[in-house]
């Protein structure tokens, strides 16, 4: 853990910009694009966009992870990391707890620029509070997936590349419009986008609008982004901590 809030110490600009890109984005989707858009059944557009937004910083976990991961391995530092008498599960475990602990104070300057732009949380603390709990959660679990996916590209370069990849994973979602005006087909893949269901289950203990639509994943968005967090960690965590153990070999 110490190793990577020390990485965000001496590296001033991958701070600033940690920082920085979550107030952008507040400003460029909310004031420049948010004019265009409406909401089906009324309600400001800034309030249906900022749950969609905390995702997005949620989902960008994966991509600092895995091109870390892949440094690390390009670079030698797993085989260092390996060679000492510690937990390999420890090692990664800490990693993506420093990220965490990263995403804490985003996430807070992004709540405080939302409430500057009008965005209100309107269903109290406690569901507030399981909101951030469960953008935290996914976070986590999307470390958890990005340091899988460094550790077995093995290098930083591919790695940058493969990150692009997550770019329409993030976009064929609700997190920007509803689902309702896509096709059909699209439709089905951004209702089952675990992404989706994580921005409609914070809608919904924001008390933000939103346009949920028919689909099951998003008439129980709290139990679908539960399960997806659930299904990911158990699979990617195990085979991360493996990857980890045995590259190699």
């Amino acid at each position: 853990m110490l190793r990577v809030l020390l990485n965000y110490r001496h590296s001033p600009g991958l701070l600033v910009a940690s920082l920085a890109v979550p107030v952008l984005m507040v400003v460029v989707f909310g004031y420049v694009f948010g004019s265009a858009m409406q909401v089906p059944g009324g309600g400001d557009y800034r309030e249906f966009l900022m749950p969609g937004l905390f995702a997005m910083v949620a989902t960008n976990g994966i991509m600092p992870t895995m091109v870390g991961a892949a440094r690390d391995v390009g670079r030698g530092v797993t085989d260092r990391l390996r060679s000492m008498p510690v937990s390999r599960a420890g090692l990664l475990l800490g990693q993506t707890l420093a990220d965490l602990l990263v995403s804490v104070v985003v996430m807070a300057l992004m709540a405080l620029v939302g409430l500057a732009a009008g965005w209100r949380a309107r269903h109290g603390l406690a569901d507030t509070a399981e909101a951030f709990a469960l953008l935290l959660l996914f976070r986590f679990v999307m470390t958890w997936v990005g340091t899988l996916l460094g550790l077995a590209v093995g290098k930083e370069e591919q790695a940058g590349q493969l990150a692009v990849a997550v770019f329409p994973l993030a976009m064929i979602t609700n997190a920007y419009v509803p689902t309702g005006g896509m096709p059909g087909w699209l439709r089905a893949v951004a209702d089952w986008n675990p992404i989706s269901a994580v921005v409609q289950a914070c809608r919904e203990l924001f008390g933000n609008p939103s346009a949920p639509g028919a689909a099951w994943p998003m008439q129980h968005a709290a139990l679908t982004a539960l399960l997806w967090s659930a299904a990911l960690l158990a699979l990617c965590g195990p085979l991360a901590v493996r990857k980890f153990a045995t590259h190699g070999r």
